[in-house]
């Protein structure tokens, strides 16, 4: 277990919530089922934004589903908006352009920073359907023929870490940089002055990637562009495949599966390593409640948190299946949980506001 882990485990479980963000990413947005499109409070369409993780195309169907049960559950006509750049779904839901999404806890945060009308309501519980354990993990991970360099005493380590090529999610990330980066300044014993070393190429690291998103940070590992990644477990399990180990232990080996889709269609059979792996707190489903009305909200909040949702195996997977939806289950007892934004105070602190 990581140091950051063990410190984890000795505070309250709210605190441990603090340190995971959802994962986020930074690039080019692009939009799919609208241009950017606003309802309002008196429109007939609602619009919904997703990060660039959740917009990938192995995850279509269950954007589509989605969109079933919002129409189901209003009566009204739902737009989806995709994007390649985490700011840019921020700024949408901010703005109100956009009136429902998925985000990180980090993301949920600089929204809400930009409108206190963005607020949370939904977010997906742990295996025992309660909140008490509701995370994912954040992993360092390396390639499977470099393994090896990052043992100590026969165990994963990351003090060989540095001097690396490193590839983050973005800068914007809790699993893909922010969880990653203070486990290695904890580790290393970095001071706050000196923490932006740690995105600088030829400081901490000899070169600093950005993957864009989880998928293009594992592809960065995969191609050898980067000596280590970090990455979640839920954005991944759609190409990636448990060949030793499990998503839940240090030093399981992941293998590229046949069927992967782009962008790992063509890295068939290539293999990292977990050396490190850290919780993450479930990011929240978020109104923007001045351009959403309040019966649209109660009746959106209701369908989320019903079992007739937490059922449909176009949004949530079930544990061990090998198609994986948006949302994969640790059990059958997942399911969306209702949340208020004093449920992330831990991460209110962690981010500084």
């Amino acid at each position: 277990m990581s140091k950051l882990s063990k410190s984890l485990l000795g505070l309250s479980f709210v605190s441990v919530l603090g340190l995971g963000l959802a994962g986020c990413a930074s690039g080019t947005s692009t939009n799919s089922s609208s241009k950017g499109s606003s309802a309002g409070k008196d429109g007939k369409a609602i619009t919904v934004v997703f990060y660039p993780n959740e917009s990938a195309k192995s995850f279509a169907t269950s954007r589509d589903a989605l969109k079933k049960s919002i129409e189901k559950a209003t009566g009204k006509t739902v737009k989806l908006q995709t994007t390649t750049d985490y700011n840019v779904a921020i700024q949408a839901i901010a703005s109100g352009k956009a009136q429902l999404a998925y985000m990180g806890a980090n993301g949920y945060i600089q929204a809400h920073k930009l409108s206190k009308d963005v607020v949370p309501f939904a977010a997906q519980s742990d295996g025992e359907g309660t909140l008490k354990k509701a995370t994912y993990n954040s992993y360092l991970m390396v390639q499977q023929k470099d393994a090896d360099k990052y043992q100590e005493n026969g165990k994963y380590s990351i003090k060989n870490v540095k001097g690396k090529k490193m590839s983050y999610v973005s800068n914007s990330s809790t699993s893909g940089f922010l969880v990653p980066t203070a486990e290695i300044t904890r580790e290393f014993s970095i001071k706050d002055g000196d923490k932006d070393k740690l995105t600088q190429s030829g400081q901490f690291f000899s070169k600093v990637l950005y993957g864009g998103s989880h998928q293009g940070s594992a592809v960065n590992l995969i191609k050898g562009d980067a000596d280590v990644a970090a990455f979640d477990d839920a954005d991944l399990m759609p190409y990636l495949k448990a060949t030793k180990g499990s998503w839940d232990k240090v030093g399981s080996t992941f293998t590229v599966k046949d069927d992967a889709e782009a962008p790992f269609n063509s890295l068939k059979g290539k293999s990292v390593v977990n050396i490190a792996m850290m919780p993450v707190q479930q990011g929240p489903w978020v109104f923007n409640t001045k351009t959403l009305s309040k019966d649209d909200q109660t009746k959106i909040a209701k369908e989320f948190t019903s079992q007739e949702f937490a059922d449909n195996e176009q949004i949530f997977s079930k544990p061990g299946s090998k198609k994986t939806s948006m949302f994969p289950k640790k059990t059958e007892k997942t399911k969306l949980l209702k949340v208020t934004d004093k449920w992330y105070a831990p991460t209110h602190k962690l981010v500084g506001y």
